[in-house]
């Protein structure tokens, strides 16, 4: 008898130790303690209601366990946060991505670059054909720049400063802000991260065309010129995501993408969930800024 109950017990202590390591809750503790000690919005008393509530849920499955860390997420990161859930491997996966497209035309008399900037998430090794592309493909001469960022949402910013780093002012060019500390972005950082050859300054006027799918990383580009009296930005209101995020993999295979700062111009604007406003609101940003490289001596 007495056998039989200490046999009891130990199944039972066994039991218990396996709940308290179930893997669907360990998943969600390790993840709170994340956005606890990292997320941008992470503090007051939502965000406390809200770990409270994750904490104390009591999920059966990694699927549930995802479903209340998208909900902590919200919260804790705001909109730009995400969890990526773990995909099935296959054989030759490729990155979905575009190259620039560089056109120079004749317009108002003035020879004028037109550079059309897609998203990017390619490796090293594209973001340096990607950036290259722009920078031998700009003749020295030209006499107006228009960076169109229209449906870019965003990627590696890196390499899209970097391809436009002839029209950027040198020095500090964005900050971003986190909870605990401010980090300025110089462009010579970018410059050295991308591993492009840095080519002297082409001053003339810039204008920058955006839309409401601008958002993000293309967001962070756009603050580049910010303050700027060369720079003018054309078309309507950004997607509004002008925050830095950071990506935890977990232990599933999933990837949880925090915010963790907002975007901060050298004006000393901060930006973050709000669109950020054109200088010239218009539905015809490429012909209004035309008007304007016409209109300067």
């Amino acid at each position: 008898m007495k056998r039989n109950l200490r046999f009891f017990w130990a199944i039972t202590i066994v039991l218990i130790a396996l709940g308290c390591t179930d893997p669907s809750r360990s998943y969600v503790k390790k993840a709170i303690k994340i956005m606890d000690r990292s997320g941008l919005y992470a503090t007051g008393d939502e965000w406390e209601k809200a770990k409270k509530e994750a904490l104390s849920a009591n999920p059966v499955s990694i699927e549930e366990a995802h479903d209340v860390v998208k909900k902590a997420l919200k919260v804790a990161g705001g909109k730009h946060s995400f969890l990526k859930e773990a995909e099935i491997e296959v054989e030759e996966k490729t990155s979905e991505w575009e190259m620039p497209q560089v056109s120079i035309t004749d317009s108002c008399g003035k020879k004028i670059a037109v550079v059309k900037l897609p998203q990017f998430s390619g490796n090293h090794e594209e973001g340096l054909k990607y950036a290259n592309t722009v920078i031998e493909s700009v003749p020295e001469d030209i006499e107006g720049f228009i960076i169109d960022l229209r449906g870019n949402g965003g990627g590696d910013m890196y390499p899209m400063i970097s391809s436009v780093h002839r029209f950027i002012s040198d020095g500090n060019i964005l900050r971003f802000r986190s909870r605990k500390r401010t980090m300025w972005i110089t462009l010579d950082y970018v410059i050295q991260v991308t591993g492009i050859k840095k080519l002297p300054a082409i001053e003339c006027p810039v204008a920058i065309l955006t839309d409401e799918g601008t958002g993000s990383s293309a967001e962070a580009l756009l603050l580049c010129f910010r303050g700027l009296e060369k720079a003018r930005v054309f078309g309507s209101p950004t997607a509004g995501y002008a925050s830095s995020n950071r990506p935890y993999k977990m232990s599933d295979g999933s990837v949880m993408v925090l915010t963790e700062g907002c975007d901060v111009a050298r004006t000393g604007e901060e930006f973050c969930d709000d669109p950020i406003e054109p200088d010239v609101n218009t539905e015809t940003p490429m012909e209004d800024c035309l008007i304007w490289f016409r209109s300067l001596n």
